[in-house]
């Protein structure tokens, strides 16, 4: 069974038997990238308007284009307390919301609010909308509490000092580690050089704490990661919901290796080209 015919309770299910679930961020308002990598092999594309300058036509749009290649659809809303962001994310057909930077009980209360109908939670009821197109109001509205799937993204030490409470929170699906902010967050950058604070003791225990809570509340493990060469780790913890990146680190990468090929050929033939400073080196 593909992604696009999995409902997404049974998409949840089966990261939660222990089958991988592959994908990649997108930060540039792109719909025509978006379709392109809806097409490329992945399970599921979010889409970051947190930190992309995607508004909510271009969300629209992105989210379609998602849908036209068969990927799961996430995005990655504010914060906690984006009502609007978060509700307007699943109104537009979004399979589900990242939350960020959540640090107590009370704001994974929150966020699981937004994102569920009463009586679980305080999502609006609207009609007719994107999401409800393809089964109509009565044919999605009882089943979304279980199809939408609400990830907390854990970034923060108090997040890491709350994880007992935050775990238990009835409606979280997936627990979305993100080192770099993690490791900011716990002083690490300032502790070690660049790349020990990924393998540092300190983040060792903290992700040993968050495996821990979510396995004891059947929560998902989720991760971003940039590129492969950890998943392999990841997955062996029990994490299954992984990003390997983003579109924009994707075309960095591939167009970096084009230019470091260029510098060979033109070696070898005795020419003189080497590529312009990047974001990359």
């Amino acid at each position: 069974m593909s992604n696009a015919t999995l409902s997404g309770a049974e998409f949840k299910e089966q990261l939660r038997a222990g089958n991988p679930k592959m994908g990649l961020f997108l930060n540039s308002h792109s719909p025509t990238v978006a379709e392109q990598l809806a097409h490329s092999g992945y399970d599921w594309l979010l889409v970051d308007t947190q930190h992309g300058p995607m508004d909510q036509e271009k969300l629209s749009a992105m989210l379609c284009a998602i849908s036209s290649g068969g990927a799961k659809s996430m995005v990655r809303v504010a914060g906690y307390d984006d009502r609007q962001g978060i509700q307007q994310a699943l109104d537009l057909g979004a399979d589900g919301v990242l939350v960020p930077y959540i640090n107590n009980a009370h704001e994974a209360r929150q966020a699981v609010s937004c994102a569920r109908y009463p009586t679980a939670g305080t999502r609006s009821v609207y009609f007719p909308q994107r999401s409800t197109n393809k089964a109509g109001l009565l044919g999605y509205v009882p089943k979304a509490n279980q199809n939408v799937m609400v990830a907390l993204q854990v970034e923060t030490a108090d997040c890491i000092r709350h994880m007992e409470e935050i775990a238990a929170v009835p409606g979280v699906d997936i627990l979305f580690l993100g080192q770099n902010d993690l490791c900011m967050s716990m002083g690490l950058f300032e502790k070690y050089e660049f790349p020990h604070m990924y393998t540092s003791p300190e983040l060792g225990e903290a992700t040993a704490t968050l495996v821990r809570e979510a396995r004891k509340n059947h929560v998902i493990l989720g991760l971003f990661l940039f590129g492969t060469a950890r998943v392999g780790e990841f997955l062996e913890k029990g994490f299954t919901f992984i990003s390997v990146g983003n579109d924009l680190h994707h075309l960095l990468t591939q167009a970096g290796a084009y230019v470091k090929d260029l510098e060979s050929i033109a070696a070898a033939k005795g020419k003189s080209w080497t590529r312009r400073p990047t974001a990359l080196y």
